[in-house]
């Protein structure tokens, strides 16, 4: 059993890859003897009630009025984690993220001479310019013992940051193959937004930021929409470009056609993925912040379906160009509406790439092999 100390500032019941992929990892490497050090957030009792290892929870809110706004989130970290370090012999200090948690779990492992793993998800690396933040992340990046990229763009982009090759693990993120699967009850779900059976349906989740491409979708499915093919388009999730994308859906006259339908239970979302057709978000990069893999695309392959993915950042790793679905050019309506018209009037293409996505998920993508990955870092 590893015996390890856990920084991450986002864990269950906080939404997101990030909080997902900490909390499924670590109930497979070991029970109350790894000691997760994250936020206290609303909902927390009931995860921590029933999660086998041993959370502890901070309050990790900036202070608008502190410089940096983020100072007394790592003193707090710092004090809870090295108290732990200095009462209990763990084997390694792991950080989900280079900052905040890096820098402090790079501090505690040094002074405690144990081995410090930290996690590099790929949008943090291009999206924060060259200022005191970048510097920092790149300092704990280079002295970490090992750094897990979650994709080979990943990789090659803290490569460039000048982090030594040797020390980077490729680890791609993962799904729960016994909820995200094929053959689930989707009744009343395309029938209670008038989806009929011959209707094609794209489905997105995710959050509703500009660069996941929801208003490019809604572009070419409008495109598709005009030319005939019964298409239809269901968005779930919530964010800032809300208000937006419902303004555009007016703006083209899809009303009926696009669906915007807020969050989705977890429950939910994998019967939604069944449902579909095929699952879109062609992410593009905006203002160097980029995608750095996509763990949707796997629970939608994890459902059969294929994907139409963008070009930009890490989803050359989660979908596989021609073969588990497609990668366009996201900044260009046109691409995503020839996409989206190969996957919609193409149906056994597009049944054969969900099929091979689906096989791809077995063999590469179960948590439990991203624990076996995990476990052989230090």
């Amino acid at each position: 059993m590893s015996r390890l100390l856990v920084l991450t500032e986002l864990f269950l019941p906080t939404k997101g890859g990030t909080a997902v992929w900490a909390a499924e990892v670590y109930k497979r490497l070991g029970g109350r003897e790894i000691h997760i050090v994250t936020a206290d957030v609303a909902g927390a009792p009931a995860v921590d009630a029933v999660h086998p290892n041993t959370i502890h929870r901070l309050g990790l809110r900036r202070v608008a009025w502190l410089r940096p706004e983020s100072l007394a989130m790592y003193v707090r970290f710092f004090v809870k984690s090295m108290g732990l370090a200095l009462t209990r012999r763990f084997d390694a200090v792991h950080a989900f993220r280079a900052l905040p948690e890096g820098l402090v779990a790079w501090a505690v492992a040094r002074l405690t001479f144990r081995p410090v793993v930290v996690y590099a998800h790929g949008e943090e690396l291009t999206s924060w310019g060259h200022g005191a933040k970048f510097r920092a992340m790149r300092f704990a990046l280079r002295h970490a013992d090992r750094v897990v990229a979650n994709s080979e763009h990943t990789r090659d982009t803290l490569v460039g940051m000048g982090i030594a090759p040797g020390r980077i693990a490729l680890i791609y993120p993962g799904v729960d193959v016994s909820v995200f699967r094929p053959g689930l009850d989707t009744a009343g779900l395309r029938e209670g937004l008038g989806i009929g059976t011959d209707d094609r349906l794209v489905f997105s989740v995710g959050r509703l930021s500009r660069r996941k491409g929801f208003d490019q979708t809604i572009r070419a499915v409008g495109t598709l929409h005009g030319e005939g093919v019964p298409v239809r388009y269901v968005i779930a999730g919530i964010g800032e470009d809300a208000a937006y994308l419902d303004a555009l859906v007016e703006e083209l006259g899809l009303q009926g056609v696009v669906h915007r339908i807020g969050a989705v239970s977890e429950a939910d979302l994998p019967r939604w993925l069944n449902a579909c057709d095929a699952f879109a978000m062609p992410n593009r990069a905006i203002n160097g912040d980029n995608e750095g893999f996509g763990m949707v695309f796997i629970e939608a392959a994890a459902c059969g379906k294929p994907s139409l993915a963008g070009t930009a950042g890490g989803t050359g790793s989660a979908v596989l160009h021609a073969e588990t679905g497609l990668r366009v050019d996201g900044l260009s309506v046109d691409a995503v509406a020839a996409g989206l018209r190969t996957l919609l009037t193409q149906p056994a293409l597009a049944r054969e790439w969900g099929a091979r996505a689906l096989q791809r998920v077995e063999r590469e993508f179960s948590w439990e092999r991203v624990a076996e990955k995990t476990r052989q870092l230090t």
